[in-house]
């Protein structure tokens, strides 16, 4: 699989574009990071919730406990107390739900932060890397081994900017249609140089011949 051109130029937009789509994906995630942080500090209040039903719990089981030992009217005493200590789990049990929607809310807030950014810009980076790689690799199999330059001069004819096709000796496409190894081979590196690649030197000395 060919991923990157071997013209400087082209290789060098390619290295910037892929380096682009890791800086990309790094600062979302730093920011997915940051707000999850920040979200999470929303939590403290049920913790401190929590913590507080707790106390109230453990201290009215004890008073409890305690009014259990007076003889004859124990329970009576203990009834109050152990009501209370169930209120106290009760509380303590909703700031633990309270804190349990907070971790869910920055968990999601962080995931849709990274998805979507990264995703928007996947969508348009990955297709134009595998169109790459696919041309190239194919243009590269038409010059390995017996070459078929035919193939992308008539490729060029077909696609190639008439600007770049202009640029070209006079009487190019005629002596193309005439078989002549020269304009097949210019037409050919026409082809090469949009994917970034070049004719391989034995190439260039056959089509000379």
């Amino acid at each position: 699989m060919q991923l990157y051109a071997q013209h400087p130029a082209v290789r060098v937009r390619q290295v910037a574009a892929d380096v682009g789509m890791l800086a990309w994906v790094v600062v979302w995630v730093v920011v997915a990071r940051a707000v999850h942080a920040a979200v999470l500090v929303l939590a403290e209040p049920g913790q401190a919730v929590e913590d507080l039903g707790r106390s109230v719990a453990g201290s009215m089981n004890s008073a409890a406990d305690a009014a259990e030992g007076v003889p004859l009217v124990g329970d009576e005493l203990a009834a109050p107390f152990g009501s209370l200590a169930d209120a106290g789990g009760s509380v303590s049990g909703a700031g633990q739900s309270a804190q349990d929607a907070v971790g869910t809310l920055a968990t999601v807030l962080a995931v849709v932060l990274v998805v979507l950014p990264v995703g928007w810009l996947l969508l348009h980076w990955l297709p134009w890397r595998l169109r790459y790689a696919r041309e190239a690799g194919a243009a590269r199999r038409l010059i390995a081994g017996t070459p078929d330059l035919d193939i992308l001069a008539a490729r060029a004819l077909a696609t190639a900017p008439l600007p770049r096709l202009a640029a070209l000796p006079a009487g190019t496409g005629a002596a193309w249609h005439a078989g002549d190894p020269a304009a097949v081979r210019a037409l050919a590196a026409v082809e090469l140089g949009r994917l970034g690649l070049r004719l391989p030197d034995d190439i260039q000395s056959l089509t000379r011949r």
